[in-house]
């Protein structure tokens, strides 16, 4: 089938090529210039694990090419995708649709056949609806333009996997023409036993929104035990532990630290509560605010912990935060709440060192107050105090007898409650972590537990670049 992709970020870029990968004819449009360059030459404007191979393979084919213009989209596809951006409105917790009507106003009036209009960015329920309503007004005679939803559930770091191989395909349509083009479109998701759930176009909005929003409760639900671990001596991590084995729980996205941030989830859960109290049904979903609010709260949370540690004061010390992204796997760095912890302690005077496996460069653009370290050795040296705030496998495997070596104190807050805590400790380090008890205020069963590989070094042994990390993990991409 012919499609256009008519916005190229994390969701259009890898949705374009894996959908010429499996066979289809794609064109994918974008008024980012330098980004449909870089696309075109199979430079990917992002990180993201896996897409730069289906991009080589699926521009190699012949099936996939770039665009600026919505003129050759409207000409090109029997299927459109849209696929842009819809950001938080200025001054409002609701969603800005401007990008989705700009795509249909510049697009509709060029179709020179009837084809269908999907929609995967996440948007408010009633929006297939509205679009609907604009595009009659638009479309020209002769022609039928039917508008259909695709809510897209993609995972940065996961994203090609997500899109070839989803753990559903979610459709709302109005008529059955519609449903039977993309029953089509994913026929080899299908064959291949990927669910596919056909429904109206409201409900297929509500999936995604509904989705993130209880992703969300979830994380900010144990962030919220944390606390309470905190106030009263117990470990958050054996409580999720003890809670994810029932089945009707379950254990992911049960794990306590700094919180979820990036492009979707914040946002997508202020306009979800924003569009609920214009249908007049607010209360319905009032506990998404303190959500939201448990979540920001991690954040200062962990600069409370911090500035504990640094005696009361940050001003002038040396401090190395670990992790620029929102998540691992990625070099997103919206919304992250790793560097908004290491801002807020910049503005107390904190001397900030920042280390991330991809994400250094957009830290800079978008944090210039704040000093990033492309080598993690130098963003470690002199340090007084150690921030672990995104989770890369990189920082699970550093070596923290050599580490200790490096650092000026031995000093680490581990955010994300994903280090070996009792290894680091073996190894001389003062270990803090949000919702976990120190040693000594656990009981004895508690403290009981398996041998500790490290051991303290000697202090003939070198912290090089070479044996920095564990000699098991390579020194390149995570």
């Amino acid at each position: 089938m012919r499609l256009t992709v008519i916005g190229t970020g994390y969701l259009g870029a890898v949705h374009a090529a894996c959908m010429a990968d499996i066979g289809h004819d794609v064109l994918g449009v974008d008024v980012d210039v330098e980004k449909i360059t870089a696309l075109a030459e199979g430079r990917p404007p992002f990180y993201e694990p896996g897409f730069d191979e289906v991009l080589t393979r699926a521009l190699a084919s012949g099936r996939l090419r770039f665009g600026t213009s919505l003129r050759e989209a409207a000409v090109h596809g029997e299927v459109h995708f849209i696929c842009v951006g819809t950001p938080q409105r200025a001054g409002s917790h609701a969603a800005d649709l401007r990008y989705v009507d700009a795509v249909v106003d510049g697009l509709v009036p060029h179709l020179p056949a009837s084809c269908l209009v999907v929609g995967k960015s996440t948007v408010p329920v009633g929006t297939t609806a509205r679009l609907t309503a604009r595009i009659a007004g638009l479309v020209p005679a002769g022609v039928r333009a039917d508008v259909a939803w695709n809510p897209e559930f993609l995972r940065e770091g996961f994203a090609v996997e997500d899109t070839l191989r989803p753990d559903r395909i979610v459709v709302g349509t109005v008529g059955r023409e519609s449903d039977e083009t993309l029953r089509r479109l994913y026929a080899p998701m299908l064959e291949a036993g990927v669910p596919y759930i056909s429904t109206d176009p409201s409900t297929a909005e509500l999936v995604k929104v509904a989705a993130n929003s209880f992703l969300a409760t979830k994380i900010s639900f144990i962030n919220a035990m944390a606390e309470v671990c905190d106030a009263a001596g117990a470990d958050v991590v054996t409580l999720a532990d003890a809670l994810g084995h029932d089945t009707r729980i379950g254990r992911r996205f049960l794990n306590a630290g700094l919180g979820f941030g990036g492009g979707c989830l914040p946002k997508d859960i202020r306009a979800f509560t924003a569009r609920a109290q214009e249908l007049g049904v607010g209360p319905a979903v009032a506990f998404l605010a303190q959500v939201d609010e448990i979540n920001e709260r991690q954040r200062t949370r962990t600069v409370e912990l911090a500035r504990q540690l640094a005696g009361g004061d940050l001003t002038e010390r040396r401090v190395t935060v670990l992790g620029a992204t929102f998540k691992p796997n990625s070099d997103d760095v919206r919304d992250s709440p790793a560097l908004a912890v290491a801002a807020a302690l910049h503005r107390e005077g904190a001397d900030i060192r920042v280390h991330d496996p991809e994400g250094t460069e957009n830290a800079r653009r978008t944090h210039p107050e704040l000093r990033c370290e492309a080598d993690l050795l130098t963003a470690c040296q002199g340090a007084e105090l150690v921030l672990h705030l995104t989770e890369w496998g990189q920082y699970r495997e550093l070596d923290p007898v050599k580490l200790a070596l490096v650092v000026r104190k031995p000093v680490l807050v581990d955010a994300r409650n994903a280090l070996p805590h009792d290894e680091w400790r073996a190894a001389g380090w003062t270990v803090k972590a949000l919702g976990r008890p120190a040693p000594a205020d656990r009981p004895p069963a508690a403290r009981a537990g398996k041998p500790l590989r490290a051991t303290i070094a000697s202090p003939a042994v070198e912290a090089d670049h070479a044996n920095f990390l564990s000699p098991a993990l390579p020194t390149g991409r995570a």
